[in-house]
């Protein structure tokens, strides 16, 4: 069985470099197979509407809980200084957990402008064993400046859209300045015809590999981690196998001439959830 490996967040917690998406399965028979498979990191939100089903995963697991990372997510309708509390003190109901291990902000929503006493409001929770780490997602240099000259603490997670398409090359030197780990979401570029590139399929050929194996491995030398969905067990077992191989510098050479800007999720600047 493989498991990925672990990266050290900003707060000394330890965060799988891989995990399992979760957005649209509501199976909860998946979410154990994927920990049988390997998986060490499960992704959720209130907003996916499958927390429940998530928790009941990780229970009927043979996998202890504390072996499991779970991430869950604040949505745009809780943000301000006292929701957050409730926001995730009902998601951990539904987990059926007493903390998560990443806990993040999941728009930033400039807009309404709630996102700094909504950070403040998260911090309190982190203090208070809710949520062993505490991140943020989508969220724009701008937005990650802000929380931080306002309260000192920087997030230990921001997970932003990331693929070939859309390499995100400035949001990234923005996390590293502040050793935010970047998280990837539609990381194999969901509808895009992404895993169809010829410049993927030949680096496939040359490994061995899978496009999509290619793709995640990509994310993880970049130093991003990438949080795949699948509802098909022997493609998210395929996704947990990208760390056998290594991609060569003409090879990331090559993968970075896809970049075209590309979105397929909201713009942070201005999305409201």
């Amino acid at each position: 069985m493989t498991t990925a490996p672990v990266l050290t967040l900003n707060d000394g917690h330890l965060m799988p470099a891989l995990g399992f998406g979760s957005y649209s399965i509501k199976d909860p028979d998946l979410f154990t197979e994927a920990i049988a498979s390997g998986y060490r990191l499960l992704d959720t939100a209130k907003s996916y509407g499958n927390e429940a089903e998530v928790g009941r995963g990780v229970a009927q697991s043979s996998i202890p809980r504390d072996d499991v990372f779970i991430t869950t997510k604040l949505p745009g309708t809780d943000h301000g200084t006292d929701a957050p509390q409730q926001s995730l003190e009902g998601s951990l109901e539904r987990l059926g957990v007493d903390h998560v291990d990443l806990y993040l902000i999941h728009w930033p929503l400039p807009r309404i402008d709630k996102y700094v006493e909504t950070w403040q409001a998260l911090i309190k929770l982190r203090d208070q064993g809710l949520t062993r780490s505490i991140g943020v997602s989508n969220f724009l240099p701008e937005h990650l400046d802000r929380i931080i000259a306002e309260t000192g603490v920087a997030p230990a997670v921001n997970q932003v859209e990331l693929h070939p398409y859309l390499t995100q090359t400035a949001q990234r030197s923005a996390h590293e300045k502040h050793a935010i780990i970047t998280q990837s979401w539609t990381p194999l570029g969901r509808g895009t015809g992404l895993l169809e590139e010829p410049v993927l399929l030949q680096i496939a050929d040359k490994h061995g590999v899978t496009p999509g194996q290619v793709v995640l491995r990509w994310h993880t030398q970049i130093g991003a981690a990438p949080i795949p969905k699948s509802a098909t067990p022997e493609r998210f077992r395929s996704n947990l196998n990208s760390f056998a191989f290594t991609l060569d510098d003409d090879d990331l050479a090559a993968i970075a001439t896809l970049d075209n800007g590309h979105r397929i999720g909201g713009d942070p600047a201005v999305y409201e959830e």
